[in-house]
């Protein structure tokens, strides 16, 4: 229950908030890392211990919202395979989350973000195959225990030039609603304790949903061009100011 005692401010919880909303928003809506938003956001507020599972159960509230909503457009194949190397990840990470020192998590985070943000991911192009989908599930799901934010990573994967919006909308969610799962049980196991956490989880999921609902209702009809740059640097503003208060 300490824990939450540093977040229990009022604009702290706007701030986490209007995060949700905005980070469920913007991947609905134009497909860039609401996931990355909302994990800097949080970096700013939250201990280190808590941000990646509390930012994993989050983002599992948000995407199980998108998953369901498109459902009917999901790739089930694709889901199998991901799911097949995010399960063998999971059984990994449980000795990495305790051999890992939290107070580097923030760190961590700002300068993954700050990668994902100006340099260009690898061209995988591998979602059309059994092993691409499981390396895949198995290197993504790896990387969320540390980073939290792996949306990005997801994406390198699943996307493709011959699926249609819809279909990577609700693939890629399908995919992170199974990696979050995952990362929450292998936190569980790692001993973090959720239940003094869980009336901001459920405030900042119900936000996520509503930015979810926004963006799919205006989904193909932003200016993706104009937005995408600006959050890019809307994303480096936030991880700047971590490494600065890391290192002041």
């Amino acid at each position: 229950m300490t824990e939450l005692l540093h977040i229990v401010e009022p604009w702290h919880w706007a701030v986490l908030l209007g995060g949700s909303f905005i980070g469920s928003f913007m991947t609905a809506a134009v497909g860039v890392g609401g996931g990355s938003f909302l994990i800097l956001v949080m970096a700013t507020i939250m201990p280190p211990t808590a941000l990646v599972p509390i930012h994993g159960f989050v983002q599992l509230g948000s995407n199980a919202s998108r998953a369901w909503l498109t459902k009917k457009h999901t790739n089930k194949k694709s889901v199998l395979w991901f799911m097949l190397g995010a399960s063998v990840a999971a059984v990994v990470s449980v000795w990495l989350i305790n051999a890992m020192d939290a107070r580097w998590i923030p760190l961590i985070v700002a300068g993954f973000i700050l990668y994902l943000s100006w340099l260009p991911l690898p061209d995988i192009g591998l979602s059309s195959t059994k092993t691409g989908l499981f390396s895949g599930g198995l290197f993504t799901t790896v990387a969320t225990m540390l980073v939290g934010a792996s949306g990005p990573l997801v994406a390198a994967w699943l996307r493709t030039g011959d699926v249609d919006r819809w279909q990577y909308t609700a693939t890629f969610s399908t995919c992170m609603v199974l990696q979050h799962v995952a990362k929450l049980i292998v936190f569980g196991i790692a001993g973090f304790a959720f239940f003094p956490w869980l009336l901001l989880i459920a405030a900042m999921i119900v936000a996520g949903y509503l930015g979810t609902q926004l963006g799919l209702l205006v989904l193909g009809k932003l200016p993706d061009k104009a937005l995408k740059p600006l959050f890019r640097w809307v994303l480096t503003l936030l991880a700047i100011k971590i490494l600065w208060g890391f290192m002041s």
